[in-house]
């Protein structure tokens, strides 16, 4: 099993607690990736999102492609997870950026393609905005552009939403960003199945994610790809007793009708394909992070990760807060049970 954690990019992660003691300051970001190598985390997701679906469109988030080459600069083996969605980048402008990204780091870029469902964001900034199987679509002409880009030393290309000619790009990454993607639709897996290394999952009991696994590697085994790789989100509550646990998960979930949290559980909701409803009280934290029920002692959550591991999943996408304290926790109490 590989730990990942969200980089808090949005100062927080729960849409009904005002105040979690956490900050956008570059500060406190430095002090989160800092401590995660030290205390044993693989990898995190830098998530990419202009305006902040957590907090409110009015609250700050921070841009993820300026963040993470402070990010590299401090860590020396942290996996970075660049979240990335093709309608507000241009596939060569993206390649270069990994180009130069891998120069900081090499061998530590990965990215997290992600086909957008926020339609007030895009109208905000001015990008376009394509409906659901459209973004899949735009997705295969990006990834295949990009691809190309990264090993072939000229490329033209003449697609239906990208022209290239005589492209050069370097230098060359030594080795290809692995290519995280999520969805739950039939053409979001059609297209996760034959281009992705890796399938990214909302928080769900470990029965069904051993179903959406199968089923994503028989569609693998049919395109002829090699093996995937297989990643779940999940929000972490640690604690010494399940009282004090079980008091902690009846906070964050205490509804106070917040018009921010809700107006953007409505624009998620119609921008999406989902395989089963998220309740409102789910959504107070985000990515079904309530339904794997990592919530407990050491012991009862280390349990329930082993029921994961037998499922097929091999990397947790954690969520934490107040970030630095609880990270600690969990690293300190959890994760040196995974370890040789």
């Amino acid at each position: 099993m590989r730990f990942g954690y969200w980089m808090p990019i949005f100062g927080g992660w729960l849409r009904n607690v005002e105040q979690e003691d956490m900050t956008t300051d570059w500060s406190y970001v430095r002090d989160v990736a800092v401590q995660s190598e030290q205390l044993g985390f693989d990898l995190s997701l830098i998530a990419e999102l202009n305006l902040n679906d957590i907090k409110g469109p009015q609250a700050p988030s921070l841009d993820a492609w300026t963040l993470a080459p402070a990010v590299a600069a401090v860590t020396q083996n942290l996996e970075l997870m660049m979240a990335v969605r093709p309608n507000y980048h241009a596939p060569a402008l993206t390649a270069k950026a990994i180009s130069t990204l891998e120069t900081i780091a090499p061998g530590r870029v990965s990215l997290n393609v992600v086909s957008s469902w926020w339609a007030d964001e895009a109208r905000q900034y001015g990008m376009p905005f394509d409906q659901h199987d459209d973004r899949y679509t735009r997705t295969e002409e990006w990834l295949s552009v990009v691809r190309r880009l990264l090993t072939e030393p000229v490329v033209d290309h003449a697609g239906a939403l990208y022209q290239l000619s005589g492209t050069h790009l370097e230098p060359k990454p030594a080795q290809l960003p692995t290519v995280y993607m999520g969805g739950e639709s039939p053409r979001a897996k059609q297209l996760i199945s034959e281009k992705s290394d890796a399938y990214v999952m909302h928080g769900d009991p470990p029965e069904v994610i051993a179903a959406k696994i199968a089923d994503l590697r028989a569609r693998r085994e049919t395109s002829g790809g090699a093996p995937m790789q297989f990643g779940m989100a999940a929000y972490v509550i640690c604690r010494d007793t399940e009282e004090e646990a079980q008091a902690e998960l009846a906070r964050i979930t205490d509804v106070q009708q917040s018009p921010q949290a809700y107006a953007s559980y409505q624009d998620f909701v119609r921008g999406s394909q989902l395989e089963s409803q998220v309740s409102l009280e789910e959504y107070s934290v985000s990515n079904r992070g309530l339904r794997p029920r990592l919530i407990g002692t050491p012991e009862q959550i280390a349990a329930r990760i082993r029921e994961y591991e037998a499922a097929g999943v091999d990397l947790l996408l954690l969520q934490f807060s107040p970030q630095l304290e609880e990270m600690r926790r969990f690293g300190q109490d959890v994760i040196p049970r995974f370890r040789a």
